[in-house]
């Protein structure tokens, strides 16, 4: 039988429209600190559909979020490796780690919607991003030693290099998200850190979908190193008896974080924040 645990409370924030802008992120992220909040997780999209919105780039914007907070776990949510330089992607991450302290989680994914591919000239195929996605993980963590490394994939190379610093615990925890149902992001999460399901059908996870998943990724496996399950969902407030009676169940099912989204470009940005400083449910 599972051990229940004591879940954390995260926000899941846009990188866009009334977000984009890296100061109201910071400030945004040393609110949450104080009401309470124990992660802070930022988007990584390039564009979003018309109507353009305006855009910040996560990895500058959570710079400023690691500066302005002490204790809360941050990170992209997520970053699609295809369409990111691996070497350039393990300057980011270390560099970030070490200014926030070691508190940095690495959100992993194939990417979407095809459009930010696709208008940039890059090729969409799920197939090609998912081969890039598993090479650059493999470069990453082989990068991350800070030892002289090679590797030679289909898609990646490594050429005897050293990349000085490492990361402050020696490397940092990878959170994998995929749709659910589904197959290869689920295996996939299973070899790392974490795992962050959405569901494929768009909206969000039910409590059922969503055990369901932790069930298949727990099974598939073969380490008992600490493992983190996110759920993203909304809550009304620190004291939503639903969102509360929600949380129970998923943390019965292996829940260890509840991600509160801020998606909704109809709530106005004072809203939002309203609805931060209000603190997680309980």
């Amino acid at each position: 039988m599972r051990a229940m645990t004591t879940p954390k409370f995260g926000l899941g924030v846009p990188n866009g429209g009334d977000f984009a802008d890296p100061r109201r992120l910071a400030e945004l992220a040393a609110a949450a600190e104080t009401s309470g909040w124990d992660g802070f997780f930022l988007w990584d999209h390039v564009i979003r559909r018309r109507p353009w919105q305006p855009m910040v780039d996560p990895w500058v914007s959570l710079a400023a979020v690691a500066l302005a907070t002490d204790r809360i776990v941050l990170g992209p949510m997520v970053t699609p490796l295809a369409r990111r330089r691996v070497s350039v992607v393990a300057r980011q991450s270390v560099t970030l780690d070490r200014l926030c302290g070691g508190r940095l989680r690495l959100g992993v994914g194939l990417g979407a919607p095809d459009d930010e591919f696709t208008r940039f000239g890059e090729s969409a195929d799920p197939k090609r991003r998912a081969a890039l996605l598993d090479e650059s993980l493999d470069a990453l963590q082989l990068l991350w030693t800070g030892e002289s490394v090679s590797y030679h994939g289909e898609l990646l190379t490594l050429d005897d290099v050293e990349f000085r610093p490492t990361p402050v615990d020696g490397r940092i925890p990878i959170w994998v998200a995929g749709g659910w149902p589904g197959g290869a992001p689920f295996r996939r999460a299973a070899r790392f850190d974490g795992v962050w399901p959405v569901a494929k059908a768009g909206g969000y996870l039910t409590v059922d979908e969503f055990v369901e998943c932790i069930a298949e990724v727990q099974r598939l496996r073969d380490s008992d190193d600490p493992f983190d399950a996110c759920f993203v969902g909304r809550s009304e407030g620190a004291d939503d008896a639903q969102a509360a009676d929600k949380i129970g169940r998923l943390v019965g099912g292996g829940m260890t974080w509840w991600i509160d989204s801020l998606d909704d470009p109809t709530v106005p940005f004072e809203q939002h924040r309203d609805r931060v400083l209000a603190g997680p449910p309980s």
